[in-house]
């Protein structure tokens, strides 16, 4: 085991550089910046971690293991490689985007703890043999280094990711309580069986006519999240520029109170099953509400919305008060 001492420390540095990576943001990279020579340099460093993985799980996937000498070199050119990585990251600046600089520290902390786990899977193996989670863990390191084609290449792209992520969300969760307020549908049916349980006479479980007048004008205001995500995630990809630190900055601000919308669905969804607590609903309904008219706002500020792309803003706005109002109204005998 001796032999394998270099890997140990080699662990430990590759731990600090991930411990680095997830305090938070570099500083203002290197100056003068080139977007292009970045991206041909993180590829590079990622293709370089990629094969040192590589060369080392075969150094211990077979008897006899690596000299002493031989582990320190293979030990060192992954603390290399792995150093390397998240020196081009760093290079980053804050001005070519959070949105973007979020993704691509994501994907290089992904390719730290791969090699962390590598090196964890080779020190906890028996010599004998390649073990079956060295050859994940090894699989694991190629995954996250392959990542690195498909990140977003500037900012309007990764906001454009971000936000079809954001939809895709918010669409699950509108399908989900679609499906549960289907006239007559027990929204405990899938988990509650009458056989098991016995007969259930307790409306607790079951949603009132009051009730489903009330979560009508909830899923109106999830639909307009559905639909305010969308069309803001098409005027990005249709007007979104990276081309200027105000555009830039527009893009992130737009992402950041986007990212809210589908918790702010989330709580509302999860008021809406009975016991139906009107107050509740309506809290969460304001905030949501709330949320979507920052969405809107922001985008009819930012140059993403030029004045063809005003009349879904103004309509939608339109809808989220609509039905907040209802809310309010539904709601009004309970304050």
């Amino acid at each position: 085991m001796e032999a394998r001492e270099p890997l140990r420390d080699v662990r430990g540095a590759l731990r600090a550089v991930l411990a680095r990576l997830r305090e938070g943001e570099p500083g203002e990279g290197r100056e003068p910046f080139e977007l292009p020579r970045f991206w041909d340099a993180l590829g590079q460093t990622f293709q370089v971690t990629s094969q040192e993985a590589t060369k080392l799980s075969l150094a211990f996937s077979r008897p006899p293991q690596p000299s002493a000498e031989d582990c320190r070199k293979l030990s060192e050119d992954v603390q290399n490689a792995v150093l390397a990585v998240a020196t081009v990251y760093y290079w980053l600046p804050k001005g070519q985007g959070t949105t973007l600089r979020k993704m691509v520290r994501d994907a290089t902390t992904e390719v730290v703890e791969g090699m962390i786990q590598l090196t964890d899977t080779i020190l906890n193996a028996p010599v004998e043999s390649l073990s079956q989670e060295q050859l994940i863990s090894t699989g694991g390191v190629w995954e996250a280094c392959e990542q690195v084609s498909n990140l977003p290449r500037d900012n309007q792209a990764a906001v454009v990711s971000a936000l079809a992520a954001y939809l895709g969300v918010v669409k699950d969760a509108v399908e989900e309580m679609e499906n549960a307020l289907v006239e007559g549908q027990d929204p405990y049916g899938d988990i509650m069986e009458d056989e098991e349980l016995g007969f259930r006479g307790n409306r607790d479980t079951y949603w009132s006519e009051a009730d489903r007048q009330l979560l009508s004008s909830c899923m109106g205001l999830m639909k307009a999240s559905k639909a305010c995500l969308k069309k803001v995630l098409a005027a990005v990809k249709a007007h979104g520029k990276a081309d200027s630190p105000e555009h830039i900055a527009q893009l992130d601000d737009l992402a950041d109170i986007a990212n809210e919308i589908s918790p702010s669905v989330d709580e509302l969804a999860l008021s809406m099953y009975p016991p139906v607590n009107p107050l509740a609903v309506r809290l969460n309904a304001a905030k949501l509400a709330s949320v979507l008219k920052k969405v809107l706002e922001i985008a009819k500020t930012s140059h993403v919305c030029p004045p063809s792309e005003e009349g879904w803003v103004q309509f939608l706005t339109g809808a989220v008060d609509h039905n907040m109002n209802k809310v309010k109204n539904f709601t009004q005998g309970q304050l």
